[in-house]
């Protein structure tokens, strides 16, 4: 069996293992609707995601932070996708199988996200139990969001392993710039919210095409 040289992957969640694109646009919409905002279209929402939910709704906003009705609508939104995360939220084709199959080898995994905590680890828990530690959104504990290298660093932590050997996958600019941020080489998925052209104009140089090219060595 071949083996990868990668021991420890640390993965971005959505547009990565998950397509969670239309339930946030569903949930983004629901709370504009409730406050008579004008709602947006899916291609909108995937251009808005990847910086946490209150950036994404800060874009989705009507003069953003300093609309008068804005944290209204940002509760409205953080209750909704809540309730509703799992409506149509599914992993990529072959997510499930490589990941199993990376557990299989003896790689240590973790999941880390600009999501909400809760919503995190409630779609890890769900869909990839292999998955050890999954973090999301979680600055009041004084751990910064990507691409700021905070949530990676308490991974590592958690798994108790180092850098050596540990890989960043994501699908954005941010996550790029997580990786660099964090130490580690950087492998970018095409299946995600980003096209190839958009990630090598932010410097991308390993790219993949599909989930099992992950069990290949480089």
């Amino acid at each position: 069996m071949v083996k990868s040289v990668y021991k420890t992957f640390i993965f971005d969640l959505d547009g990565t293992l998950l397509d969670t694109l239309q339930d946030l646009a569903d949930s983004v919409n629901h709370a504009l609707r409730q406050y008579g905002m004008p709602e947006h279209s899916l291609d909108d929402i995937r251009r808005f995601v990847g910086n946490g939910v209150r950036l994404l709704m800060e874009r989705a906003v009507p003069e953003g932070a300093q609309h008068p009705l804005f944290e209204e609508a940002f509760a409205s939104f953080r209750q909704y996708y809540m309730q509703h995360s799992l409506d149509t939220t599914r992993p990529y084709d072959g997510i499930v199988e490589t990941i199993r199959e990376l557990k299989l080898r003896g790689c240590r995994l973790a999941v880390v996200s600009n999501k909400m905590m809760a919503a995190t680890q409630e779609l890890v828990a769900h869909f990839f139990p292999d998955v050890e530690v999954a973090i999301g959104e979680h600055e009041a504990a004084g751990i910064r969001k990507k691409p700021a290298p905070d949530t990676v660093d308490e991974a590592l932590h958690q798994l108790g392993v180092t850098r050596e050997g540990a890989v960043y996958v994501g699908d954005s600019d941010v996550d790029l710039l997580t990786a660099r941020n964090s130490g580690l080489p950087c492998i970018s998925v095409l299946w995600g919210f980003r096209d190839r052209e958009f990630l090598l104009a932010h410097g991308a140089t390993t790219l993949i095409e599909r989930p099992e090219e992950l069990l290949l060595q480089w």
